[in-house]
């Protein structure tokens, strides 16, 4: 949503055209958070004599090592959060397999004959080695020479170590992202050939503020540079991210508000503009994109905001509770929450006025008109269903067929019944509040009623009761049907484990787009509590990091079978979502006084 050889030419034509490695640097003190002064290295070495005592001198970075770790990270922006992605991936698939994630199992203690024996960083974080050892540059926090020659390895507990490669890959990331956005400026909306077929509106549509977007990434990344040139272990970053999402951070929601414009108007360029379409051909073709398509530039602020996010989450698990750190952290989270729930809404908010626009077209009304277009309607899911015709009789079964169709659409609030007719339209005979609406499982009563339940509405278009007996293509279908049209209405197939101490969970190990408006797309690393699932190969479930709900395919996941591991997942979870409820009843609170 992308793994390739490092390439110092790409570097090199990035450094060129303004490289993020050298930013302008700016003197005066680096931003602390609003109202409050920034903290100094690791608030833990206050609040534990222990952690003191361990706390190690400061070590500076000098600004030529910084930017030379800069200039030789080998990986764009798609390919490095991938990469990282994956890795997440094999180091739950490694903690899965273990008896006790609290032990180290032999592989974790043994290092690759090519490696030195065991050291304390292999210790403290095994699944590194992965990286290490992969051909391509993934720069990690413990490799850098600053920190080999130091030895501070000795000196750092595991847990701290853990908590600086999170922070470390929070900077290096940003880095990543920065080569990968000057490449989108300089290489794409910045040649010549494709300014000259491109109309400035067609251009602006293209490109948004993302301008705006790579200013904002360079001033977020100089001051990460100057944190970690201070001192190389990181005293904190997330003072950093919480004062430039609060600033500036605002710029993501308007480039991704645009996603739907965007995305029409490429497609309507390379269908429309064949010298358009040989051009962009020709630009992902330069070794500089690493195989990389066009659009895969055009989608990485949203992508980095989102990520972003995650990034702090993993901040947040490692740091010690109750500290600074975990204050700060917690409030950069809130404050990229609410960043990521604006762009979801932008995006939302776009799509679903096309679309409702779309679906009002093609609606011809039997029965009295309902307005279909409002700004808080949306469309939940459509499709065509069975409907039985008349009672099951022997008579009806001799003189029709048994089930005709029906096409559903399901909006939030609404539920509207149609026969399709020719021309791509669709005749209304009924409708109901959804909140009126029945479901009832229909008993087994052999294959021509399999898959068969019933829809009851309490109050239709006539302001009358009336019953539907629908027949869906597949088990999962009729699943997810009903649980879309009564979703508050208990039935055999409506799963409450998500309660429980022990639900069971998938983590996501291939990328998936949603198909339908009941369906969740997700991305690699993601994990899911598993609510319900079908003989046919769908999981109904919610994603931990978001708390978002919805259908995807069971093939795109691996199922979470070590319990500690489930526990660990659902305690860092809650420790999120429930600091997060907690700050925001302290802020209400203080606005109520």
């Amino acid at each position: 949503m992308e793994l390739l050889a490092a390439a110092l030419s790409a570097a090199c034509a990035l450094d060129q055209d303004g490289s993020a490695g050298q930013p302008g640097r700016a003197g005066g003190p680096r931003p602390g958070r609003r109202g409050r002064s920034t903290p100094n290295p690791p608030a833990a070495a206050e609040d534990s004599p222990t952690a003191a005592e361990a706390s190690p001198p400061a070590h500076p970075m000098t600004a030529d090592s910084w930017r030379n770790l800069i200039e030789h990270i080998g990986l764009l922006y798609q390919e490095y959060r991938d990469k990282s992605t994956r890795q997440e991936i094999e180091t739950r698939r490694l903690q899965d397999s273990q008896t006790d994630p609290e032990e180290s199992s032999p592989s974790e203690e043994t290092p690759p004959e090519t490696e030195p024996a065991s050291t304390p960083e292999s210790k403290a974080a095994p699944q590194f080695n992965l990286l290490r050892n992969s051909n391509s540059r993934f720069n990690l926090w413990q490799d850098l020479p600053e920190i080999r020659s130091s030895g501070i390895l000795s000196i750092l507990q595991p847990d701290e170590i853990k908590l600086q490669e999170a922070m470390f890959e929070l900077v290096t990331s940003e880095a990543s992202y920065c080569k990968s956005l000057n490449l989108l400026v300089s290489h794409f909306m910045e040649n010549e050939r494709l300014k000259k077929i491109l109309h400035q509106s067609e251009a602006h549509i293209l490109f948004s503020n993302v301008l705006d977007v790579k200013a904002v990434s360079e001033r977020f990344l100089l001051d990460l540079e100057r944190r970690v040139e201070e001192n190389i272990v990181i005293s904190d970053v997330c003072d950093i991210v919480y004062q430039h999402t609060v600033d500036h951070f605002s710029v993501y929601i308007t480039y991704v508000s645009n996603q739907t414009y965007q995305e029409r108007t490429y497609k309507q360029l390379l269908q429309d503009k064949p010298a358009f379409r040989d051009v962009i051909t020709q630009l992902e073709l330069d070794p500089m994109c690493r195989g990389l398509s066009f659009s895969s530039f055009l989608i990485l602020p949203f992508q980095r905001i989102t990520r972003l996010k995650l990034l702090v989450q993993n901040i947040l698990k490692k740091v010690e509770e109750k500290s600074e750190r975990e204050t700060t952290a917690l409030e950069a989270h809130k404050e990229l929450e609410t960043v990521v729930k604006a762009c979801n809404e932008g995006v939302r908010k776009m799509s679903r006025t096309e679309q409702m626009i779309s679906i009002q077209k093609k609606l011809e009304f039997k029965i009295k008109s309902v307005p279909i277009i409002s700004h808080s309607r949306w469309l939940l899911k459509q499709g065509e269903l069975q409907q039985m015709n008349g009672p099951k009789t022997s008579r009806t079964l001799r003189t029709k067929k048994l089930f005709r169709e029906i096409y559903l659409f399901l909006f939030n609030d609404l539920l509207v019944i149609c026969r399709q007719i020719p021309g791509d339209k669709y005749q209304v005979f009924d409708s109901a509040p959804r909140g009126l609406l029945r479901v009832e499982e229909l008993e087994d009563q052999g294959q021509s009623l399999a898959n068969v339940f019933i829809l009851r509405l309490l109050e239709n278009a006539d302001d009358r009761e009336a019953s539907y007996m629908l027949k869906a293509s597949s088990q999962s279908e009729m699943k997810r049907w009903m649980i879309s049209l009564a979703p508050n209405r208990r039935t055999k197939f409506v799963s409450f484990t998500s309660r429980l101490s022990d639900c069971p969970q998938i983590q996501c190990v291939h990328p998936y787009v949603a198909q339908q408006p009941d369906e969740l797309s997700l991305e690699l690393a993601d994990v899911l509590n598993i609510l319900d699932k079908t003989d046919d190969g769908w999981i109904f479930g919610e994603r931990l990091h978001d708390q978002e709900r919805g259908w995807f395919p069971s093939s795109i996941g691996e199922e979470i079978l070590n319990p500690k591991i489930r526990a660990q997942n659902l305690k860092e979870c809650f420790r999120v979502h429930k600091s997060d409820d907690s700050q925001r009843r302290k802020l209400g609170s203080r606005n109520r006084q």
